[in-house]
């Protein structure tokens, strides 16, 4: 890593929280780097479960739209690299360090509990789950972890990881510049969509808690 990427991750992370977490104002500020970092630690890192994935992405697209970032294509590449560098580098985490990173106790950052439902994803769908994790905030950044722990088979796990990458990254990077081209008017008001496209973002996670809520009743 750079010396400028090295001295960027932290200033990232802390901005995160005096920003509020607020998409358009972390792209302004950090632009494609700042991207980069967010969507890699979304992808595979236990500290990235709580970052605006979705909403980042689409608005990135949104703001290569209008110009604000550079061609859709650097735009779209660097959410695909970094989306799938960090499943890879979650798949390694869960394969050498194991079990031993849920064994610890319940605080801020951490809930055992975000573990047990990639799990049970797994259960559900099998390998498929590198690709349909993709587009449900939390169990996105455990899947990988869960499936090196696992020892999933790493050709077949590069395969789904580059196309759940793809689909996730690439997809919603372009639906919003899409948006964007089709309707320009959107573009100037991004800071209205925002909440918005943060709550629908949030839809699959509250219907996971939905589903985890009802299956504990019935037990």
């Amino acid at each position: 890593m750079s010396d400028q990427y090295s001295r960027s991750v932290p200033l990232v992370f802390a901005s995160l929280f005096a920003l509020g977490l607020d998409p358009e104002k972390l792209i302004n500020r950090w632009g494609l780097v700042g991207i980069a970092i967010i969507v890699f630690a979304e992808s595979g890192l236990l500290i990235g479960f709580f970052l605006p994935g979705d909403s980042l992405l689409f608005t990135a697209g949104l703001l290569a739209a209008r110009g604000t970032l550079p061609n859709i294509v650097w735009v779209a590449g660097t959410c695909l690299a970094a989306a799938a560098l960090g499943d890879q580098v979650g798949y390694q985490l869960g394969a050498r360090v194991g079990p031993a990173l849920f064994d610890r106790p319940k605080s801020r950052f951490f809930n055992p509990i975000n573990s047990v439902r990639a799990q049970n994803y797994f259960d559900e769908h099998g390998p498929k789950t590198i690709v349909l994790a993709r587009f449900v905030p939390i169990v996105r950044t455990f899947a990988p972890i869960i499936a090196g722990i696992g020892r999933m088979r790493y050709r077949t796990f590069m395969s789904y990881n580059v196309v759940g990458a793809f689909l996730w990254g690439t997809g919603v990077t372009v639906a919003g510049w899409a948006l964007g081209k089709r309707f320009p008017s959107l573009v100037d008001r991004v800071e209205v969509l925002g909440p918005l496209i943060v709550a629908v973002s949030l839809l699959p996670a509250l219907n996971e808690v939905r589903k985890h809520r009802r299956d504990a009743k019935k037990h």
